[in-house]
């Protein structure tokens, strides 16, 4: 079970609480201490604000009290503005008299080392003891204009004027829960929540997704990471967000390795592995982003209603040069520019001059100067057809000479009768203005707008599918484990438990005499491999413990003796020496599963054998996964041209390989870590469809 899911009571206190103490209140309204109450004042907070400050009767036109206990009432939400041990006395003062939520604007704690995370954990065990949840340490604050709770000592607010808004931004870094905010308030967009998490020993980015994926006054989530501790309440909030139709943008920094350790160095955060991650946030239905200007240049079109039920793009431009670098932003941006119908076609070229293009993208070009009915009368030629899941309008030419204020409202006009997406990009503010007052959503680059629309496409269908996933019935399967462990199992105690999963496997033989390596020739189809069976060896080759082509029984017994005599020499124990089918293959692939503690069962599949290292080509999944999920994944592998087959070879069997990878999925996730590991490499890909394991290694973790 999430944290958050234990106990939601915190929410109203954090959101829009009825009472708020600021604890090292100040007179000066530009300290730590005084911003927030300048700020709820300023901003219409309708609770109470109770100053904390044993020096002061009066601050800031409010009454002051000594200390927390000294309040006529038990206030909702405390915020923490002294530092290091006041700060951890202050936290402990709160809980003992039933304060709900404590917001720790103090840093000095676990970002800082060893003694920092001593005094953290005091604070926490002292907030759990008495259930009160906290934000922080370390903690920009939270922010609230729907409500005026303003708990944050945020520069920007002060400067920026408050709007509020469809949009909620929740945040670890404090900057990266306001910088967003300045972005969308110069486009004009307002905002709600600008929530700042901190180091989070407590309360999570998580946490806060889900309680701003429960506003009905949200239209957009905008995340920013340094770590993921607790995806099942994130889940739980991209499941809230997409059953509202609300996006969830995210962008997880701490991609690189001086990323990780700035990110460790900030929050105290751990890193997680990126490849999880995006495999996470795509099953959840999250768009994840690679950076700041990304998280906002789309959000003026994902606050709207329209959605793109695909990825076909019309474009529209009075610019030859635009129409063609349209259809190349689209392409970027994962859009396809179809070619119109020839009926469509043929409506258009019928009010279209002989020197215009009725392709798509299609030019306008200058004639949209002296006919500005040219627009009007082409895009009620599109409306009727299934042509597009969204449209694009670029208006590099306009302003004096056009009649701006008439292509606005019909725009307008067609996208109410389309229901879909439409996006104007125009150099001119005031061109966009008008557009804008006509409801239709403008850029001033060409690139953002098909970005934006990019975006839209990607983030609905990855909702649709996280929608199919969760949906989908998941097979949990359970076998019978070796006693062993934990540690990992020799390769026939490994290619056992395959075999209970009805995977197949290379005839093999496991021997320990000459005689029984006789026997296992008359029994296997050669020719053979020879190879060294011990849960002590688990990488059989770096030893020399592999041998192949073994093609007749001299050679058998001969490899037989050497494997058996070196690994007498290693000082390892000995189960045996497989002997195996060497099966050809059309094609080596790899699949490995892994438990994660946070994220469950992780199934890495690809291009296999030797080079798996050298050049990887894989796709991530994190259940649960269905087949059809896995082979859409499977689909953007450099090798997946191979599934169809080329080059006269016959195709591979891909399904399998997903079937495969659900079923050792599932199997890791059934055992919740006393499987800590499987892997098959390589998995041997035939001609018609065959399919074998030729080698496998299974880690047991503790039961």
């Amino acid at each position: 079970m999430s944290r958050s899911a234990r106990n939601d009571a915190w929410i109203p206190a954090a959101l829009d609480p009825a009472s708020v103490a600021i604890i090292g209140a100040s007179e000066n309204p530009e300290k730590i201490g005084g911003r927030p109450i300048k700020y709820m004042k300023a901003h219409g907070y309708r609770g109470t604000v109770y100053p904390i400050n044993p020096t002061r009767s009066e601050i800031q036109g409010l009454r002051s009290y000594p200390e927390v206990s000294a309040l006529p009432a038990v206030p909702e939400m405390a915020i923490v503005c002294v530092p290091g041990q006041l700060a951890v006395e202050a936290v402990e003062e709160c809980a003992r008299l039933g304060v709900k939520i404590c917001v720790i604007i103090s840093s000095g704690f676990g970002e800082t080392g060893a003694e920092g995370r001593r005094l953290q954990d005091r604070m926490l065990d002292a907030a759990r003891r008495h259930g009160m949840r906290l934000v922080g340490p370390n903690t920009q604050g939270l922010v609230n204009f729907g409500s005026g709770a303003i708990a944050s000592f945020a520069t920007l607010i002060g400067e920026l004027g408050a709007q509020d808004g469809p949009v909620a931004i929740v945040s670890q870094s404090g900057a990266m829960s306001v910088v967003p905010y300045a972005f969308l308030r110069a486009e004009g967009i307002g905002v709600r929540h600008a929530h700042a998490t901190g180091n989070e020993c407590d309360l999570t980015v998580a946490d806060f997704a889900l309680a701003v994926a429960r506003d009905p006054g949200v239209r957009l989530i905008l995340l920013y990471m340094e770590s993921i501790s607790d995806p099942a309440t994130l889940s739980e909030a991209a499941r809230v967000a997409r059953a509202r139709g609300v996006p969830i943008v995210a962008l997880k920094a701490g991609v690189s390795s001086r990323g990780q350790a700035a990110a460790s160095s900030h929050t105290g955060a751990l890193a997680t592995e990126d490849k999880v991650v995006d495999a996470f946030f795509r099953q959840a239905g999250i768009l994840r982003v690679s950076d700041m200007r990304s998280l906002v240049r789309a959000a003026r079109v994902l606050i709207g209603d329209a959605r793109s039920d695909g990825r076909r793009v019309a474009a529209i431009s009075n610019s030859g040069a635009c129409c063609v670098m349209a259809a190349d932003a689209a392409e970027r941006h994962g859009l396809d520019l179809e070619p119109l119908a020839p009926h469509t076609r043929g409506m258009l070229e019928s009010v279209l001059p002989p020197f215009a293009s009725a392709a798509n993208p299609i030019d306008l070009t200058a004639a949209l100067l002296s006919n500005s009915k040219l627009f009007s009368q082409v895009l009620p030629l599109l409306a009727p057809d299934d042509v597009a899941d969204a449209y694009f309008i670029s208006l590099p030419m306009s302003g004096k000479g056009y009649d701006v204020p008439q292509f606005a409202q019909d725009a307008s006009a067609f996208a109410r009768q389309t229901g879909k997406p439409t996006v104007v990009a125009s150099p001119l503010a005031s061109t966009r203005e008008l557009f804008e007052r006509a409801g239709v959503a403008t850029f001033e680059h060409d690139e953002d707008a098909m970005l934006a629309l990019g975006q839209l496409a990607r983030v609905t269908a990855l909702q649709k599918e996280a929608d199919r996933l969760a949906g989908a019935s998941v097979k949990i399967v359970e076998t019978r484990l070796p006693m062993s462990g934990p540690g990992f199992l020799s390769e026939s105690d490994s290619l056992a438990c395959l075999a209970d999963l009805g995977i197949p496997t290379a005839p093999y033989r496991v021997c320990r005499s000459r005689h029984e390596v006789t026997a296992a020739l008359r029994d296997v189809p050669g020719p053979w491999v020879v190879k060294a069976c011990s849960a002590e060896i688990p990488h059989k080759t770096e030893y020399g413990l592999v041998k192949l082509g073994i093609a007749d029984q001299d050679a058998a017994i001969a490899a037989f003796d050497t494997i058996t005599e070196a690994v007498k020499e290693l000082g390892k124990g000995l189960d045996g020496v497989i002997v195996a089918s060497m099966l050809r293959a059309q094609r080596e692939m790899i699949i490995g599963a892994r438990w994660d503690a946070q994220f469950g069962s992780i199934v890495m599949v690809g291009d296999g054998g030797k080079y798996v290292e050298a050049m990887p080509d894989v796709v991530t999944l994190v259940h649960p996964f269905d087949v059809e999920h896995c082979l859409a994944q499977m689909r953007a592998l450099r090798m997946a041209p191979l599934f169809s087959g080329v080059r006269g070879e016959g195709p591979l069997p891909a399904r399998q390989v997903a079937e495969i990878s659900v079923r050792l999925g599932n199997w890791i996730q059934s055992h919740a870590g006393r499987v800590k590991s499987a892997d098959i490499n390589p998995l041997m890909l035939g001609p018609a469809g065959a399919i074998a394991a030729a080698d496998a290694l299974v880690e047991l973790g503790r039961s």
